[in-house]
């Protein structure tokens, strides 16, 4: 099964359009449609882990602690963190390479296999 992604509210949605647009095939969920606007982060990891997608988020400052603490007891597809001095031209391209090139098994964080 290829990777599904799930916009965090704060991602620009000029990407989310572009990859839609370059790569119609890619399942890419805005926060919109998933309801997520006004969660916190922790209310959004689970969402995104129920959904098996890949979190993908401007969020540098709060999300990569909040996904630790997340992941010290549940499991993740995981977060892509894209920062926001990156072109949408590159993002755009580097999202449709990571669908292209790898399967959502690839991603799935296992408690059985993190090291103790």
């Amino acid at each position: 099964m290829k990777v599904r992604f799930q916009a965090d509210a704060d991602f620009n949605q000029n990407i989310v359009r572009a990859v839609r647009r370059r790569a119609p095939a890619i399942d890419f969920q805005t926060a919109n449609e998933a309801g997520l606007h006004g969660l916190d982060d922790q209310a959004v990891l689970a969402h995104a882990a129920r959904e098996g997608r890949l979190l993908v988020s401007h969020d540098r400052r709060t999300m990569p602690s909040h996904f630790a603490n997340f992941t010290a007891t549940r499991t993740s597809a995981g977060v892509i963190l894209i920062s926001q001095n990156l072109s949408i031209m590159q993002a755009v391209e580097d999202l449709i390479l990571i669908w292209e090139a790898s399967e959502a098994e690839e991603w799935v964080n296992r408690l059985d296999s993190l090291p103790l």
